[in-house]
């Protein structure tokens, strides 16, 4: 049962911000590329070469992490960037 208290808060912020409430912030606008990893970094970081020869830093995602998949230098990756950074990727797949 939520206080009469917590009620107006959330009603407050609902006004505010109504998509984080409701969970439906668009992150389909994130773009995928195929690259090819160049250098292990420390920490889960690595120096990838993109198909268009751009080089990024990316990191590894949380469920390769988590799986405790291993990427090394050659290997053919799937990247995911947000239009907002060009310079950071995230590892989401290992080619074969």
């Amino acid at each position: 049962r939520i206080s009469y208290f917590h009620q107006l808060i959330l009603t407050h912020v609902s006004n505010i911000i109504p998509e984080v409430l409701m969970g439906q912030i668009n992150t389909t606008n994130v773009t995928k590329y195929i690259g090819e990893v160049l250098e292990n970094l420390p920490n889960a970081f690595f120096k990838v070469r993109l198909a268009d020869s751009r080089e990024i830093l990316c990191y590894l995602s949380g469920k390769m992490r988590l799986h405790h998949i291993k990427i090394l230098p050659g290997d053919r990756v799937e990247v995911e960037m947000t239009p907002y950074d060009k310079d950071k990727g995230r590892i989401t797949y290992r080619g074969r």
